[in-house]
């Protein structure tokens, strides 16, 4: 954990989030923002997010959308983590990674971004499955949750009422934004 992180830990309070699966994620509580009568929270994993692509030989990376936790490609991905001192967590909402990573140099993401507007994603590892070979990646943006206050407890907001009230969360943001 670095240093900024550690500071972000002492300061930023915690929550734990459960999805409709009973899976759970540890998250940093952002911005609690009241709508319709309901306390949601704005949440960051405490964990690093990593997503799971495809890599093909020809053509982007595939984006590997839905995964069983006990899909045996994350098998072979924990074994590749291991070896860097890094483990795979299977949380809520998405994959997460525990150990100490390396904070990406600056000045190479700022050469990426000149090259390519669209990469949002740093490679973590790469390894082989079969004939297939995939990557575990870093999203650069920063990877929201959103979660419902329910008698003290994050209960994940997913699907059909994630689509509601997405648009409404995102105008109560920008509102504050501009009022600051």
């Amino acid at each position: 954990m670095s240093s900024s992180e550690t500071n972000k830990s002492d300061e930023v309070p915690t929550l734990l989030v459960k999805d409709s699966n009973g899976s759970a994620l540890l998250c940093f509580l952002e911005q609690l923002i009241p709508i319709e009568n309901k306390e949601y929270a704005l949440l960051t994993p405490v964990d690093t997010p990593v997503s799971l692509f495809l890599l093909k030989e020809e053509g982007d990376p595939e984006l590997v959308e839905t995964i069983s936790s006990s899909e045996p490609i994350l098998a072979v991905a924990d074994v590749v983590l291991q070896e860097h001192d890094l483990t795979l967590v299977r949380s809520a909402v998405t994959l997460t990674v525990t150990g100490e990573l390396d904070e990406p140099d600056p000045d190479e993401l700022e050469e990426e971004d000149a090259e390519d507007d669209s990469e949002t994603y740093e490679l973590l590892v790469s390894f082989r499955v079969k004939d297939d070979e995939y990557g575990l990646y870093i999203p650069l943006d920063p990877f929201f949750v959103v979660g419902e206050l329910v008698d003290g407890q994050a209960v994940l907001v997913e699907g059909k009422e994630f689509d509601r009230i997405q648009p409404l969360l995102e105008n109560e943001i920008e509102d504050r934004e501009f009022n600051q």
